[in-house]
């Protein structure tokens, strides 16, 4: 499972459910950066229902019930078992480790010629295999046909809210019905837990053709906004069979208090529907016409309670695998909201409603690269958003009616910790907590309702990950326009002397194109005072040290690796997370350490913030990089779900190893590091190590973690 999950598993062959086992693999890849044509799908769950369909799209066997011990599962076990790799020392020539990698994928008939030329290459690839008693185990499990464990039995109270969702989702009105269907396009990436215990039963929200009561007749879309081809659609709740694997797992709380909550939210509130929405393209993939008739300050309390989350669909999504999906984003930096209470024009729901045109989103028409052509038509009606804004925004300054002071920014209410974001991007991957973690970063973003309804409908409803490269390319574009309007949001709260200073730093050496921004240029931004007063030279930093202090959860307190570590420990560590140079160049996005001692075990995660001049442009990132502003973030436990490294130090050595990565000047240097303290992917003890951090990152939080993925773990190969 660490290491075929998801999208990307290799040769598709998804094994964290047992659907994914029987289905097999697949030689076609869904990550395609090349594609020109938007590709047939393959979702497990969604786009066949019976293995004979699975191999009507070309996915082969990897378990034999005929013939035990021929199975191509059971054979690349047995193959690393006949020529492990050496325990020590450098991996052999010819592993491939990029994500880009030449996929092999043999079947059966094809097994024995790939056992001749990659003799190596068994399973687990590129890692030590299974102790004999646990490769007795799965091979004896195979030869029996691979037998399904029976699925749990559900809780009295699990049925309970079973029904009792179904029954709230499916009202008649127009009103509950319109409700439902914002619900379903924000939560169909949920992994929908009823009940909280140590091992919960996991649901997702689906559309079926069939009402509550009836067998689910699964309503299987491109889009989750694509039209049902059903006169009445019911929204239903569908087991979901399968381990939680971290870099996909959205888990979300569905009990009878979220219900509550939605009542009071949605259908409590005085309002009229006069009528359903239709499934247009025009109107369906653009929520400020879609849900109009639904309260602005409901939408955005509703994105607003579980911001994280909102934000992790985007994260751990389809989007998120993938060097051009991600580069429109710092390595770290912080997230603040508007007040939901606040009078803005983005909370004004005429203004949104007049300027819904202007709001739309890129969407594909043909599934080729003719979708281009319509790229200019969004850039303009996103700056004649921009435009209406500013006027907006200026008119309810002018008349007082708005003010720039902290009261604009949400608290949390004083008790949600959701109000203050980290984002973390790990090259091609990323991650977000709550709380501000780390030192001042260098960019911080305050998002609106439309922002976040837009960065919702970019790139996660509206994202495809089986579509062509041109729509990828739109959608890494608009993507551009909205991390701008993110950071205009916040510079607005610095002094108007220091906003587009601040903001040509961020953008050192971008051609204009890549940093106009109608906002930016704005005399509002140029002018417009703020109402807080700055006492020191360095006025981002003072402000989010505020915010910090303000905002409910924003110290991150769990994170702080000063809680409970040694003098010396944490005097090391401070020193590894002050220190800014091109020796932490050398060290990967993510690793994890395992600082061990007579009567100490604990684990920190040292996560790198690569600098750049600027992040404005699709390509070329290495030519824009900064080593000398390359800095390290430690924190305790675990953040980021693919790891590329494990380190193992001595507590007493935790000194000796910081001072070795400040010296760290050139590949000799680093390869001298790595045979001192990291854990090889050859090592004997890698599994041990893995078991033992995956024990205690599930015991954290065994709700809302998942196991982690390998398939970017560098060891020392």
């Amino acid at each position: 499972m660490v290491c075929h999950g998801c999208y990307d598993a290799p040769c598709q062959l998804k094994l964290e459910a047992r659907a994914g086992l029987e289905r097999g693999a697949n030689k076609e890849l869904v990550y395609d950066g090349t594609r020109l044509v938007s590709a047939n799908m393959t979702r497990l769950f969604d786009d066949a229902e019976t293995v004979a369909q699975w191999r009507d799209k070309d996915f082969f066997a990897v378990t034999d019930d005929d013939t035990p011990g021929r199975g191509v599962m059971y054979r690349m076990l047995d193959l690393k078992q006949a020529h492990p790799l050496p325990g020590r020392g450098p991996l052999p020539e010819g592993f491939d480790f990029s994500l880009s990698r030449d996929q092999q994928c043999p079947q059966q008939e094809e097994f024995d010629d790939f056992a001749e030329d990659y003799p190596l290459w068994g399973m687990p690839y590129g890692l030590p295999g299974l102790k004999p008693h646990e490769h007795q185990v799965m091979t004896q499990w195979l030869e029996r046909g691979a037998p399904a464990l029976p699925p749990s039995p559900l809780s009295a109270t699990v049925e309970t809210e079973w029904r009792a969702w179904e029954t709230f989702l499916n009202g008649d009105s127009l009103k509950e019905r319109l409700v439902a269907r914002y619900l379903y396009e924000h939560l169909f990436l949920a992994s929908l837990f009823l009940e909280s215990s140590a091992q919960p039963a996991w649901f997702r929200l689906v559309r079926s053709a069939t009402p509550p009561g009836e067998p689910l007749e699964l309503i299987s879309t491109r889009r989750p906004y694509d039209d049902p081809g059903v006169e009445r659609v019911y929204y239903r709740l569908q087991r979901l069979p399968v381990t939680p694997l971290g870099k996909s797992h959205l888990a979300y709380r569905f009990d009878g208090k979220r219900r509550d909550w939605y009542r009071q939210n949605f259908l409590q509130r005085d309002y009229l529907v006069p009528e359903l929405p239709g499934y247009s393209p025009e109107v369906a993939s653009n929520p400020f016409k879609s849900f109009v008739a639904i309260p602005v300050r409901a939408r955005y309390r509703f994105l607003l309670r579980e911001a994280q989350f909102t934000i992790m669909n985007f994260i751990k999504g389809p989007v998120c695998r993938g060097q051009v999906a991600l580069n429109v984003i710092e390595d770290r930096f912080w997230v603040m909201f508007v007040d939901p209470e606040a009078v803005d024009p983005e909370l004004d729901g005429a203004f949104l409603a007049r300027e819904s045109d202007n709001l739309r989103l890129p969407k594909t028409t043909t599934g080729t690269v003719a979708d281009l052509v319509n790229w200019r038509s969004y850039a303009r009606a996103h700056d004649r958003y921009q435009e209406a804004k500013v006027e907006h925004l200026g008119e309810l300054l002018a008349n007082k009616r708005r003010s720039i002071n902290l009261d604009t920014l949400w608290d949390g209410d004083g008790r949600n910790p959701n109000a203050a974001l980290t984002i973390f991007r790990h090259f091609d991957t990323a991650s977000v907590v709550k709380g501000f973690v780390g030192d001042t970063p260098k960019t911080a973003w305050v998002i609106s309702y439309s922002l976040l309804e837009r960065i919702h409908y970019l790139l996660v409803a509206g994202f495809d990950v089986y579509g062509a490269v041109a729509h990828q390319l739109e959608t890494r574009l608009y993507m551009d326009f909205l991390r701008m309007e993110g950071e205009l949001n916040f510079l607005l709260y610095l002094p108007a002397r220091e906003r587009l200073k601040l903001r040509s730093y961020w953008y050192r050496k971008a051609p204009g194109f890549a940093k106009d921004h109608v906002f930016a240029d704005s005399a509002l931004m140029r002018e417009q005072p703020t109402d807080l007063r700055f006492d020191s030279d360095d006025p981002k930093a003072e402000f989010l040290g505020w915010m910090r202090e303000r905002i409910h959860g924003a110290r991150a307190t769990r994170y702080d690796y000063r809680e409970g570590a040694r003098t010396e420990v944490r005097q090391a560590l401070d020193v590894l997370a002050g220190s800014a140079g091109r020796h932490n160049s050398f060290m990967p996005q993510v690793s994890f350490v395992n600082v061990i001692g007579p009567d100490r075990d604990e684990t920190y995660t040292v996560l790198r913030d690569s600098g750049y001049a600027n992040i404005a442009l699709l390509f070329l990132e290495e030519s824009r990089r900064i080593e000398a502003e390359d800095r390290l973030t430690v924190v305790r436990g675990f953040i980021g779900e693919h790891p590329n490294l494990f380190f193992q130090v001595h507590e007493k050595q935790v000194p000796l190893f910081v001072a070795d990565i400040a010296g760290l000047k050139n590949e000799a240097d680093w390869r001298l590091l790595l045979e001192r303290y990291a854990v090889a992917r050859n090592a004997p003890w890698f599994w041990a190590l893995s078991d033992k951090f995956h024990r205690r990152h599930l015991a954290a939080d065994p709700l809302y973690h998942g196991l982690f993925d390998y398939n970017r773990y560098r060891g020392y190969e």
